[in-house]
């Protein structure tokens, strides 16, 4: 069982507090299965939440106990029915990079018998799309925003009356404006 400071528990908590549980401990109690989409899943994420349906408080603080011994993981937090997990991803091993292919530099075509032979069988590649992959291209630029608004503006509303007692057809100033005067002094 991996044992963490207050600082990093404190620094997990933090990084716990928007995950959804993603295992349940139903009514069985700690079964092999369950066990094993825990460490599925601390092997994906690090991190994790576990919610334990039981309402004995001791039961979920030996659950929390013996997964913490079988798995190799470090608690971070029980506050009530659910447990915060953390153990850290294994070291993968490293994959061999496989040798590159030999193929045709560009502007090349391939022996003139080649592609005959091919079309006399019928067994013809597509040659332009096989196992090509299209390389990443870089994002494109934005045009600056222009100053002139896209929309004209709204005409001014002709209301009848203003709240103000100004002159039919003159727009008023919403409520909040006039608040706003009354109060500066």
């Amino acid at each position: 069982m991996l044992t963490l400071t207050s600082a990093e528990r404190r620094a997990l908590r933090g990084r716990a507090h928007h995950l959804h549980p993603v295992v349940a401990i139903g009514q069985p109690g700690l079964t092999p299965s369950v066990l094993r989409e825990i460490d599925v899943n601390l092997r994906a994420h690090e991190l994790i939440k576990v919610r334990a349906f039981s309402d004995i408080r001791g039961e979920r603080d030996a659950m929390l106990g013996q997964i913490c011994a079988k798995l190799g993981a470090a608690p971070v937090q029980h506050i009530g029915k659910l447990l915060i997990l953390w153990r850290p991803a294994p070291k993968e091993p490293v994959a061999k990079e496989k040798p590159p292919r030999a193929t045709p530099a560009r502007g090349r075509r391939p022996p003139v018998g080649v592609a005959d032979q091919g079309r006399q069988t019928g067994n013809v590649r597509d040659s332009g799309k096989a196992g090509k992959t299209m390389a990443k291209s870089a994002p494109q630029a934005r045009r600056p925003r222009s100053p002139v608004a896209r929309a004209p503006a709204r005409p001014p509303s002709t209301g009848s009356v203003s709240r103000r007692g100004g002159p039919p057809g003159v727009p008023s100033a919403p409520a909040s404006r006039e608040r706003r005067r009354r109060r500066a002094p």
